[in-house]
């Protein structure tokens, strides 16, 4: 009822059946395919490093990506994203674009988004673009709002008067 064709299959071929390669048109640009370059791929963006909580660093940590820090560190943080999770505790200053403090942070913190959720508990000074402070979260320092508190960790002071020379 049903035959196969041997055309598909492979195996010795007999003299004059090779089938030519298909050529371009006369006057056709063509280019070798040795000068093929694929299309770049959108680089996707790197998943954010998680610091576990049973890990203690000692030492200053900086990036250009996003961190989650569920342990301990014991130094500066600069980063883009930082989240501070619910265990963790950082003695040192913080910088970062955005910060979400859910834990504990004993230092300055520096951001232009800074978030301290009802579980947070800073003991130091923020410097912020923006900020938000949940109902619930336990802060000891002083607030202060700069339009780019990511340039430098110091506010300049302004020269005290000087008293007028009486002659």
């Amino acid at each position: 009822m049903f035959s196969k064709s041997r055309i598909n299959e492979p195996g010795p071929k007999a003299p004059g059946t090779e089938t030519e390669k298909p050529r371009a048109p006369e006057g056709a640009m063509t280019r070798p395919a040795s000068d093929f370059t694929p299309p770049s791929m959108p680089k996707a963006k790197p998943a954010a490093s998680i610091l576990s909580s049973d890990l203690t660093i000692t030492g200053n940590i900086k990036t250009t990506g996003d961190v989650q820090i569920e342990g301990t560190v014991e130094g500066d943080i600069r980063a883009h994203l930082l989240t501070v999770g619910e265990s963790a505790t950082i003695r040192g200053e913080i910088v970062a674009d955005d910060i979400v403090v859910n834990g504990r942070v004993v230092g300055r913190v520096r951001g232009l988004k800074v978030r301290l959720t009802s579980t947070a508990r800073v003991e130091g000074d923020i410097i912020h673009k923006t900020i938000a402070i949940e109902s619930g979260a336990h802060f000891e320092g002083s607030v202060q709002r700069q339009d780019d508190p990511l340039s430098n960790g110091t506010t300049p002071k302004l020269a005290p008067p000087t008293a007028p020379v009486v002659e």
